[in-house]
């Protein structure tokens, strides 16, 4: 019987193969998701496997919140485009030109293009931390700097240079045309959004549901945070319908922008998730409803859904995160956004899902599970689920009691069957 690093390795490894074949036949099209990959935890796996683990899942994009050399150096090679991030305690330094050249000259130039690094991330919630009001006057000029040292050695048109924003940006969000940054920062944002307008960078939100409902739980309906099905609501001003949170906070953003006349900015989602595991006061925060979250993310994501406002333009959305983080501070919450435990084992049942841009009828997903403890590994186990409303036709359910004698579902369960008796 081979040990428990052994049969992981070789799960990740076939999982990898079983979803290079449903590419193969048109599945699994997820280009616009993201994972965001933080490393505040003292019993994370090494990049190397971390590496291994996001191309089982398909993954193709990933934010880290430094410059790491050893993942920088692990993820040459691997065509895993990432976003790396400039440290808010670094901005004062990068303000100086010279300084910002050193910095992307070492920290950057020696892992491109070998490492697909396509953004550069200054500093994080720069606007609405602890310490704003040095770092806001830091913000903008360490981004020119450093935009203007990409340019310098040539870099540019292949990295860009932006900022990941809190939601408390915005002193108004519902309804969605309402959105309004905060009257304080009238005098700042205007330059970054000029800045972003100028280089064609995005302007990148970190949007969670998750602590608007646990704020106001009474008021704010679980399935309208979730992604489930529900009523939604129009916005008065638009008449667009919104069925989900997180679409809303988007295109409040926008209208944001579009009041200080950058209306024509992308906006991407930089960070959002949902906590499996919290403290008594942080309502909602289950391994059920993380999963549900991120399950219908996934969906969204797979259709290549954009907001009502700008339904056409495919939404990129980094979800947070890949791992639990044992030493984050703040409260449990703050430790368990994490899709997977650092053992490799997952937090809660994700559902991976395979949706053919071909079929006509239902839209099939394969949910990986796993009750693993350190005592006892349980192989991950498969199973299809058709995602669909509780008023959906019985045929169709008969339908997907069929989807096991699928082809590819029979070498599954031959590969775990492998796995098993391995």
């Amino acid at each position: 019987m081979a040990n428990l690093p052994t049969k992981i390795f070789t799960l990740h490894i076939l999982l990898g193969l079983f979803f290079s074949t449903l590419s193969g036949f048109g599945f699994l099209q997820v280009e616009s998701l993201g994972i965001n990959y933080g490393q505040v935890g003292n019993n994370l796996p090494q990049p190397e496997k971390v590496l291994t683990l996001l191309r089982s899942l398909k993954l193709t994009k990933a934010r880290i919140y430094d410059t790491n050399p050893q993942i920088l150096t692990a993820f040459a090679n691997s065509n895993i485009e990432l976003i790396v991030t400039v440290e808010n305690e670094m901005l004062s330094t990068l303000m100086d030109p010279n300084q910002a050249l050193q910095w992307v000259s070492t920290r950057i130039k020696p892992y491109f293009p070998a490492t697909k690094i396509t953004g550069i991330a200054v500093g994080n919630e720069v606007f609405t931390g602890d310490d704003t009001t040095q770092l806001i006057t830091y913000l903008v000029p360490a981004m020119i700097s450093i935009h203007t040292a990409l340019v310098r050695l040539q870099l540019d048109q292949f990295i860009q240079v932006s900022t990941p924003n809190s939601l408390a940006v915005l002193q108004e969000s519902f309804p969605p045309s309402a959105g309004c940054f905060r009257a304080e920062l009238n005098g700042i944002m205007p330059q970054l959004l000029q800045f972003l307008a100028t280089t064609k960078a995005p302007f990148w939100i970190n949007a969670y549901p998750y602590f608007a409902y646990k704020d106001d739980p009474n008021k704010i309906p679980l399935d309208y945070a979730l992604f489930n099905p529900n009523p939604g609501m129009i916005d008065p001003s638009t008449k667009l319908h919104y069925d989900n949170m997180l679409y809303a906070q988007v295109d409040a953003v926008i209208f944001a922008m579009a009041k200080m006349g950058f209306g024509g900015l992308e906006v991407r989602v930089s960070e959002t998730g949902w906590p499996s595991r919290g403290d008594t006061n942080e309502v909602g925060a289950t391994p059920q409803n993380a999963a549900i979250y991120n399950r219908n993310i996934l969906r969204r994501q797979l259709a290549n859904e954009g907001t009502p406002l700008r339904p056409n333009n495919r939404l990129e959305i980094y979800v947070f995160a890949l791992f639990n983080e044992d030493m984050k501070p703040g409260p449990t919450s703050e430790r368990n956004y994490g899709l997977f435990q650092p053992d490799g084992t997952m937090a809660y049942n994700v559902g991976l899902s395979a949706l053919s841009s071909t079929s006509s009828t239902s839209s099939a997903s394969i949910s990986l599970t796993s009750n693993a403890t350190k005592e006892e590994y349980q192989i991950l186990t498969f199973h299809p689920m058709i995602f669909k409303d509780s008023s959906e036709d019985p045929k169709r359910r008969r339908h997907a009691q069929k989807l096991p004698r699928n082809p590819l579902m029979i070498i599954l369960q031959f590969i775990l069957r492998l796995i098993i008796y391995c």
